[in-house]
């Protein structure tokens, strides 16, 4: 059974920073697209950053500088490191994996989701 499961998320003050976790499970991380997508209330799911199965990153233009995601193939396993976060980060944090097609801005090309973890910055 194919599961995601992310951990992580808070309450930080501005600047602050976070680390949020997805441990995969039922499937191979390496073999997949696997990215952050977020959805503030009242707003649609966006991406935040996407990382291939070659190991290539992509990032929204909101979070470049300031977000690194990462995965350790070998402990199935997918991060995201928030520094500088902004009030505008606040919203629920969701990790997906997509077999085809790795897009930043294309929630539906990924075919499984995690049930997220809210990050909420002051």
């Amino acid at each position: 059974q194919v599961q995601l499961v992310e951990s992580g998320g808070g309450s930080v003050q501005a600047g602050g920073s976070l680390r949020l976790s997805c441990a995969a499970s039922g499937f191979t991380l390496g073999t997949y697209c696997v990215g952050w997508f977020r959805q503030a209330p009242g707003k649609e799911r966006e991406g935040v950053a996407v990382i291939d199965r070659k190991g290539s990153t992509r990032y929204a233009d909101s979070v470049k500088g300031r977000f690194t995601i990462s995965k350790v193939n070998a402990k199935n396993i997918l991060y995201l490191q928030m520094n500088s976060l902004k009030p505008e980060d606040t919203a629920m944090h969701y990790c997906a994996a997509a077999y085809w097609g790795c897009g930043i801005g294309n929630p539906e090309d990924y075919n499984y989701w995690g049930q997220g973890t809210q990050v909420t910055v002051s």
